[in-house]
């Protein structure tokens, strides 16, 4: 048979008793792999059949530590295990889960960083030397069928120093990854987290038909003959219990900033509760309104008056239906310069040369040759002279 159909044998008779070689979480291998990691210093002085069988030795636990995790954690991600753990039956037996799944991650956590240490203390040069004797101690075994010395030789090297690799990653964090380890403490906790969230969910739907109508009435009834307040906290504690407490956070002011002052000293403060329903609608308060009639009035007439005293300060520059520029000496308001300004900015966009006043007055403009200076109340505005020629009203 080949080396193919010897694994595919091998991995058969794997298949048959598949689902009765489950997965664990024992400590035993992390104790052996740090022994040997003990020793690993004192191999470079070893015979090399000394040398492989330890190296063996380590590289079988470290194997069976990742296969064993992976088996074991494997299990709570399974279609069947979701099911089973979202049973009512599961709720009896979460506890032992529980404490499991607490004792590898406080053994881990103590062991990966016995094991990390001792890995950092190993220099790089006694390293090196130790898998060079590895490397010929596997070179040293005779096969019938071995290919040619040097590539052999160079594919043994790189996977010794791979597999040492592997090993070294798993306990120590780099910048680009974080540890295997710290990854299996992460599902680890993810697991705990999963099995105390189904249990809260089977407890809570086991409570959902039980009405406690009859049970609050009886609570309010034996809170009313609560002959002081400590009979009423001592009430409260047993009724409620500390896993029931729900912290509010308010930023209502405080009677005193002192850190020692109870909940009962403060003043009591009321906080409307809105229910989180998307039918829920807030009551409109219905109220009249106040009528604005007289100050709108009063605006529109101000508004009015305004534009007849600007139409006077404007007009009276106007003789013979004609305002030329060049007639204004005085000085004017800058409303009056706005007005003029206005007027020639609209007739300039068309090619007519031809607008309409805010009084309802058509114009043509004209522009003559030379330049006028305006005198404003705010200063004074070099510009051609324009004449407007007003067509009846």
């Amino acid at each position: 048979m080949s080396e193919y159909a010897v694994e595919i044998e091998r991995m058969t008779v794997k298949l048959e008793t598949l689902f009765l070689d489950s997965g664990n979480l024992s400590m035993n291998y992390f104790a052996r792999i740090e022994s040997a990691l003990l020793e690993m210093e004192q191999m470079s002085h070893q015979e090399l059949k000394a040398v492989n069988e330890w190296w063996s030795n380590l590289q079988e636990d470290f194997k069976r530590l990742n296969r064993n995790y992976q088996d074991y954690l494997r299990e709570f991600y399974s279609g069947k295990s979701d099911k089973v753990l979202k049973s009512i039956e599961f709720v009896v037996h979460k506890d032992r889960f529980i404490s499991y799944l607490q004792e590898f991650v406080q053994q881990l956590q103590n062991k990966s960083i016995r094991i990390e240490n001792t890995i950092k203390k190993l220099s790089r040069e006694m390293v090196n030397e130790v898998l060079e004797r590895v490397i010929e101690s596997e070179l040293e075994i005779p096969h019938p069928n071995s290919e040619i010395q040097n590539l052999r030789e160079n594919a043994i090297r790189e996977n010794i120093y791979g597999k040492w690799q592997s090993l070294s990653d798993w306990f120590i964090s780099t910048e680009k990854h974080p540890s295997e380890s710290q990854k299996v403490l992460d599902v680890t906790d993810e697991v705990i987290r999963k099995i105390i969230q189904n249990a809260a969910l089977i407890v809570q739907l086991q409570n959902w038909g039980i009405s406690r109508k009859e049970d609050y009435k009886k609570f309010i009834q034996m809170f009313a003959q609560c002959e002081n307040v400590e009979a009423a906290h001592k009430l409260s504690a047993h009724v409620f219990g500390l896993q029931h407490v729900r912290h509010f956070k308010v930023n209502g002011p405080r009677a005193t900033d002192s850190i020692n002052s109870g909940v009962f000293d403060e003043v009591p403060s009321v906080y409307e509760l809105k229910p989180h329903t998307r039918t829920y609608k807030p009551r409109i308060h219905k109220s009249g309104f106040e009528s604005k009639a007289l100050e709108k009035q009063a605006q529109r007439n101000q508004y009015l008056k305004k534009l007849e005293e600007d139409k006077k300060l404007v007009t009276k520059y106007i003789k013979d239906k004609q305002l030329d520029i060049s007639w204004i000496t005085d000085c004017i308001s800058v409303d009056t310069r706005e007005t003029l300004l206005r007027w020639i900015a609209q007739a300039n966009l068309n090619a007519s040369k031809s607008g309409m006043t805010e009084y309802g007055q058509a114009f043509h403009m004209k522009i003559l040759e030379g330049s006028h200076t305006l005198k404003c109340e705010d200063g004074e505005l070099v510009m051609p002279i324009y004449v407007f020629q007003f067509e009846d009203e």
